[in-house]
């Protein structure tokens, strides 16, 4: 295998875009480079369920002969599609058994059309865990191949991570995206639940299930956003962000690592110019984590209909979700909904006079082992309460390894949030980084 310098070169979207605009590189060039990485990589890291050589080739070589003034924004740009996402004459295999003999898509999910229609290529599908819950897949982190790549967004976050694509989508229901770009140290954005469409996703909670995006870093997966949703997003310079700040210790054991690693950040905020308090609400930040679980339960069982008596043949964490929404009373998930939507509305106004919260995107960095994919617990409260997120990569801990921070905005105040986010990248990058261990 590769060292590990090797496996963790990533690749930029914008800057691609830019190559391809100016006629430096092909679509056909960068499906070959793409293809050549995946073969030399993918025996270390696992991260496919299925490459597409010659459909993405051919469409490549096709795209090529698309004039200039019809063509898209993610013109010969390649990408990886979770394989919970839909991709016409591909199965969606849901990293399940269940799922083995799936007939192939008849249709591409609306996101991978918005692909298509951007002129993006479908390199392939990537791992994903059983159903988009816990139970791992094979793939390896590239950062450490002993270490989770986390879930269940894993195969897009390590295929990014290692440079096999320059972007690829994930799904995010609990912390299925926030968690493996914080575990493979790239960018994630998740939209809020409804933004982009879910049609073709098989997911796990109609309130929750959000489309994502993962690539190298904060303005790669902006530019990824912007075509796929076909939103105005004008980037502006940030002088001075408006931040709050929530540490997680409300709901998780946060590790050493992250803890110093966010002093170090909050350390040179304040001198760079932005104005920063706590964010509080520490009893409603729990029960939002608890209240997202419950809805979650209760969703899934009557969303999976189909895995109705077929708990010999799915994992133990998968069954015992189905069980707890089977038991699930309907008052109580009435009264969990209506929970989370009175702390939306207490919590949003905190929010509303600030750019975002800052937080970290996972207790820690990813943990050796690859029989878990860590905990999503610090991603609940916002996905619960329906909120935008972007990963923002660049930190470190003592071992070198991926510490990712989240920025949490509100919807419709994406471009804000993104501005936010090119601002700290850098600033997490050159200005707080973590001394290594002495050994």
């Amino acid at each position: 295998m590769p060292t590990t310098t090797d496996t963790t070169r990533t690749l930029s979207l914008t800057a691609l875009v830019r190559q391809l605009e100016s006629g430096e590189v092909t679509p056909a060039g960068i499906v070959r480079s793409c293809l050549d990485r995946v073969e030399a990589l993918e025996p270390g890291i696992r991260a496919w369920v299925s490459v597409d050589v010659v459909g993405a080739l051919a469409a490549a070589e096709a795209l090529e002969r698309v004039p200039l003034p019809v063509r898209g924004p993610l013109w010969g740009i390649p990408a990886g599609v979770k394989d919970i996402i839909d991709v016409a004459g591909t199965p969606s295999g849901c990293g399940s058994t269940v799922r083995h003999r799936a007939l192939p898509a008849g249709d591409d999910a609306a996101c991978v059309a918005s692909l298509r229609r951007a002129g993006g290529v479908v390199l392939g599908k990537t791992v994903t865990t059983e159903y988009g819950y816990f139970a791992p897949g094979p793939t390896r982190n590239p950062h450490r191949p002993g270490h989770t790549p986390g879930g269940s967004s894993s195969g897009s976050a390590a295929a990014v991570a290692a440079g096999m694509v320059p972007f690829a989508f994930g799904t995010q229901t609990a912390g299925s995206l926030t968690r493996p770009a914080a575990y493979c140290g790239v960018a994630g954005f998740v939209a809020s639940p409804g933004t982009v469409p879910t049609d073709g996703v098989t997911g796990l909670s109609h309130s929750f299930d959000s489309i994502g995006f993962l690539a190298a870093g904060v303005n790669d997966v902006r530019t990824a956003w912007t075509a796929i949703a076909g939103v105005d997003d004008e980037p502006r310079q940030v002088r001075a962000p408006r931040i709050l700040l929530w540490d997680g210790s409300d709901v998780a054991s946060i590790s050493e690592g992250m803890q110093a690693g966010f002093q170090r950040v909050l350390a040179v905020l304040r001198p760079r110019g932005a104005w920063v308090e706590s964010l509080g609400f520490s009893g409603a930040i729990r029960d939002l984590a608890q209240l997202h679980a419950v809805v979650m339960a209760y969703e899934a069982v009557r969303l999976r209909e189909e895995l109705d008596g077929r708990d010999a043949e799915i994992s133990a964490p998968l069954a015992q979700l189905l069980a707890r929404g089977r038991a699930l009373p309907a008052v109580e998930y009435a009264q969990a909904t209506a929970g989370i939507a009175a702390a939306r509305l207490e919590v949003t106004a905190r929010i509303r006079s600030f750019d975002a919260v800052l937080a970290p995107a996972a207790p820690g960095a990813a943990p050796a082992g690859l029989a878990a994919t860590g905990d999503p617990v610090l991603s609940r409260p916002w996905q619960a309460m329906g909120l935008p997120v972007v990963t923002v990569p660049g930190l470190r801990d003592g071992d070198g390894l991926p510490l990712g921070l989240q920025l949490v905005g509100l919807p419709g105040n994406e471009s804000r949030l993104f501005d936010v986010a090119a601002w700290l990248e850098p600033v997490l990058r050159t200005h707080a980084p973590a001394a290594p261990n002495q050994t």
